[in-house]
């Protein structure tokens, strides 16, 4: 049986992930507002196709994270760390690659 504080770690380190996928439909309004209102209704299907397209790579990071907390090779405060810069990584690469499909548009 897994302690209390080891709980709260695992559940702890898998939110990032979770939350991340979770909010996708609500961020895809807000890049697309930078547009003119004859371009959002693109934007809105072009962003979705990113999102769609970077879930699978979201996913497996989240599952090396996993591992590699489970065997522990990483702390808690390194998992959450390396989750974060992950997950601004992967919204930077998001809006540079809208912003390139937009342009060609």
């Amino acid at each position: 049986m897994l302690s209390r504080r080891t709980r709260k770690w695992l559940w702890i380190a898998a939110v990032p992930v979770p939350v991340f996928l979770a909010s996708e439909p609500a961020l895809a309004e807000k890049p697309c507002e930078d547009y003119p209102v004859n371009k959002r209704t693109r934007c809105e299907v072009v962003w979705k196709q990113i999102n769609d397209e970077e879930l699978s790579a979201v996913a497996e990071f989240g599952l090396r994270q996993l591992k590699r907390r489970q065997e522990g090779t990483i702390t808690p405060e390194q998992h959450l760390k390396e989750n974060m810069d992950f997950i601004k990584a992967s919204g930077e690469k998001r809006l540079r690659l809208l912003a390139e499909r937009m342009a060609r548009e």
